[in-house]
């Protein structure tokens, strides 16, 4: 199916060429055609699915469509909420994007930042408004905004949201929104809180269900390396000598990890920079926007912060910790291979991550490639192999040609078993 099979207005359609936007993703040509038909809207899908276009895109249909001839200032006519400033920013911008040619205006608020550019831009009016939850409820009880002319309502990442402890803010957001309105809620999983907005949210929903390994698996290559976690550093240093690691986007499970990260790379003369919560607005968007310019190769970020970089070609996401959320993992590899492109995904793991581990391929339904040749394996998986070596010698040394009774190399075969027995449990610690 191509775009122009979906009844777009032709402004729409000249923005997605533009765009050089031809067949839809799955989630878009499911979610485009209900929505226009004014249906409430459950998304499950994660990143890299194509979904902010799957509602941005019929929403600026039906504004434009539905303009009215008189408006008062800061009468929102759709607000979608986000979890992060960067998804904010990167949804606004997707709104700009594809509705270019027409006459609407969107306005993005988040915390982090002074509200003074943010309230002269409501002033000016808007017509779409992207906010996160903190920001948007300080401007309403300062009176900068008013919600009772918001007619379709979404509500994005509604499980990193409940993750970040927002759900108060949303149901006090939600409680201030006219009864009849459109609504689209988008999760990447289905945790009960999630269900439960779901049910007080929606109204007989149309449900978009985009699964997470058919959309992963066929165009990202994902691979393992078994390292101990105080080698996990001079792994990715290693790994980094690669020239055809282009740009990579790095993992940590905390902020301070990120920092740590970041600075040890520096220190090996790789241009990288760390992204995460503590980071200023201004010092998280001047580091996205210089990754995205190829400024410095690496970009080390939290989960949290992570949400919303979208980089074209981005050519490797890696793993220096396991997230210990399954669904985690599917975000984080779905940074690279996006819009049809292939990507590689790295993962390190260590002993005491491997549950994760095990979460993670039983939500991918099969085993990440293990590479083993690499100069900082997992020490305990070295000295099993070694054991493994040195009890096949053992074997081997002993077996000679089969005994016969009274046969001394029968004798001797029998009593380097039991050597080799009496020596395992000494190394298992069963025996004094």
């Amino acid at each position: 199916m191509l775009f122009e099979e979906l009844n777009l207005i032709m402004p729409i359609q000249k923005a997605l060429k533009a765009e050089e936007y031809d067949k839809p993703t799955p989630i878009q040509e499911k979610a485009i055609p209900s929505i226009l038909a004014g249906r409430d809207l459950l998304g499950c899908a994660q990143t890299g699915t194509g979904k902010t276009a799957a509602f941005a895109i019929p929403i600026l249909q039906i504004l434009s469509q539905e303009r009215r001839t008189t408006r008062a200032a800061h009468q929102i006519r759709a607000l979608i909420l986000a979890p992060t400033r960067e998804l904010a920013i990167q949804i606004k911008d997707s709104f700009e994007d594809y509705g270019r040619y027409l006459k609407l205006r969107t306005v993005v608020i988040y915390g982090g930042v002074s509200q003074n550019n943010q309230t002269d831009a409501l002033r000016a009016g808007a017509d779409i408004l992207v906010a996160t939850p903190g920001r948007l409820l300080d401007l309403v009880n300062q009176g900068y905004i008013k919600l009772h002319s918001v007619e379709l309502f979404v509500l994005d990442e509604a499980d990193r949201m409940l993750d970040m402890g927002m759900v108060q803010d949303v149901k006090r957001i939600i409680a201030q929104l006219p009864g009849k309105r459109q609504n689209m809620l988008f999760s990447a999983t289905m945790p009960q809180e999630v269900s439960q907005l779901v049910n007080s949210i929606l109204i007989n929903p149309v449900k978009v269900d985009v699964k997470h390994n058919s959309a992963t698996a066929k165009k990202i290559k994902q691979v393992l390396y078994f390292v101990d976690g105080k080698d996990k550093i001079a792994l990715l240093f290693h790994l980094l000598k690669s020239k055809s690691i282009v740009s990579a986007l790095v993992f940590t499970r905390t902020k301070h990890r990120a920092d740590k990260v970041a600075r040890a790379l520096q220190k090996e003369g790789i241009k990288a920079q760390a992204i995460h919560g503590d980071k200023s607005q201004n010092a998280r968007q001047l580091a996205l926007v210089g990754f995205k310019n190829r400024e410095f190769r690496v970009l080390v970020a939290t989960d949290v912060a992570a949400r919303g970089i979208d980089v074209d070609e981005l050519s490797h996401v890696i793993n220096f910790d396991m997230p210990n959320i399954p669904e985690t993992y599917v975000h984080r590899i779905g940074r690279t291979g996006r819009a049809g492109m292939t990507g590689i995904a790295i993962s390190f793991c260590d002993n005491q991550e491997k549950p994760c581990l095990k979460d993670i391929e039983k939500l991918m339904s099969k085993p990440i490639e293990v590479i083993k040749d690499h100069p900082y394996p997992l020490m305990n998986m070295v000295l099993e192999q070694n054991r493994a070596l040195e009890k096949k010698t053992y074997k081997k040394a002993a077996a000679g040609r089969p005994g016969q009774k009274g046969d001394s190399r029968g004798d001797e075969k029998v009593s380097a078993n039991k050597r080799w027995h009496k020596r395992d449990k000494v190394k298992k610690g069963t025996k004094k």
